[in-house]
């Protein structure tokens, strides 16, 4: 018996990455897979289809990549795709459980693991795909915020003057908000950061930046490493102890999220209406409603002298890493999936183990996932 996966190219016109790689192509075929990739799936992410054909996979239609038992996504496929693939089949991928829109996987007769649902535990790093990602955002984020500040960031001291270091906060101290940190810290930016979960502290203080210390009257950890809601009156205490840090701030990376909600507002417009003018909010919440309620999602506008990014796609805008870096997710977790034996290869989900619980969204037609 011998599995075959379907490797889709993306549909959505921002998006450049792809689900597997030549590399993990190999690897797959190493553990008796067959894999079949679909024309031009790589070649945003500069993985043209020869190199997937000298790995050993098949190149062929969408058709062909969606009738494999198991199909790698990088975006929840269009509901028209879903629609043709086999009864029983498995889907993998970014799957946006918290949008609710699992009803055309289970009347496919499909079952579903959605990578946004792993969980966040020792053995399952290296499966993190929403790690990984965000670090490649947090990166980009900062090059971005430098490409729209017209400014230095680093101390520069020249025969023609000196420009002293601009000053760079980081809202939200996850992967995304640690790897800012670190970029903005490599320009030689001063940096300050700030999270509601007490714990980051340490962290922060370990990359060379500041902690930003002000008592909302709660904790904001939650569960699996995630920040939880605060309550209304924390929320608007945080805001008015942030406020005067932010308005002197040259450049604000916001990376604030909550799993299932909207994005906690950060930066009012009372802040941004006291920044300097030329000064640079990017705002990896815009997806999201945005930590600062003048942003626009996947646009970048100037408000009260302010510039307001809103880009969503940073992976995408470094497809080839960041294709890399989510097919090696994708192939630690089919790990735990594919199973090979004497009689072949064969698609075992084991619900006793927590990383497949956790993430198995739909199974054999029925949604597993309830939003809380």
């Amino acid at each position: 018996m011998t599995v075959l996966v379907g490797v889709l190219r993306e549909r959505a016109a921002s998006e450049c990455r792809v689900a597997a790689t030549p590399e993990t192509v190999r690897k797959l075929l190493t553990r008796g897979a067959q894999v079949c990739v679909e024309a031009g799936a790589g070649e945003a992410a500069r993985y043209p289809d020869a190199a997937y054909a000298e790995a050993g996979a098949r190149i062929g239609s969408a058709a062909d990549a969606l009738a494999a038992d198991v199909v790698l996504c990088v975006r929840r496929p269009a509901d028209e795709a879903i629609a043709v693939m086999r009864a029983g089949a498995l889907l993998v991928g970014f799957l946006e459980p918290h949008a609710g829109r699992f009803d055309a996987l289970a009347q496919a007769g499909l079952s579903a693991l959605s990578v946004d649902l792993i969980p966040r535990i020792s053995r399952a790093q290296s499966m993190d795909a929403l790690s990984s990602q965000a670090n490649i955002a947090g990166y980009r984020a900062v090059l971005e915020a430098t490409f729209h500040y017209r400014r230095f960031l680093p101390l520069m001291m020249t025969s023609a003057g000196t420009a002293k270091p601009s000053r760079v906060v980081i809202l939200g101290v996850g992967v995304a908000g640690l790897q800012a940190i670190a970029t903005a810290r490599r320009l030689g930016a001063q940096v300050e950061a700030f999270d509601v979960r007490p714990e980051t502290r340490e962290q922060v203080l370990s990359l060379g930046a500041k902690f930003i210390d002000i008592d909302v009257g709660e904790s904001g950890a939650g569960e699996g490493g995630y920040a939880r809601e605060l309550s209304a009156q924390a929320q608007a205490r945080q805001q008015q102890l942030l406020g005067e840090r932010l308005k002197a701030a040259d450049i604000i990376v916001t990376t604030a999220l909550i799993p299932g909600r909207p994005a906690p507002v950060l930066v009012p417009e009372a802040v941004v209406q006291g920044m300097r003018p030329g000064s640079v909010i990017v705002d990896l919440a815009a997806a999201n409603g945005g930590n600062c309620p003048l942003t626009e999602a996947d646009q970048v506008v100037e408000k009260h002298g302010v510039t307001l990014v809103g880009i969503t796609d940073y992976p995408s805008r470094l497809a080839t890493d960041a294709s890399a870096f989510y097919a090696r997710n994708l192939l630690n977790l089919l790990e735990l999936v594919l199973k090979k034996d004497d009689a072949g290869t064969r698609v075992e989900l084991d619900l006793d183990d927590e990383i497949i619980a956790g993430a198995l969204a739909v199974q054999a037609g029925a949604v597993r996932f309830a939003k809380r």
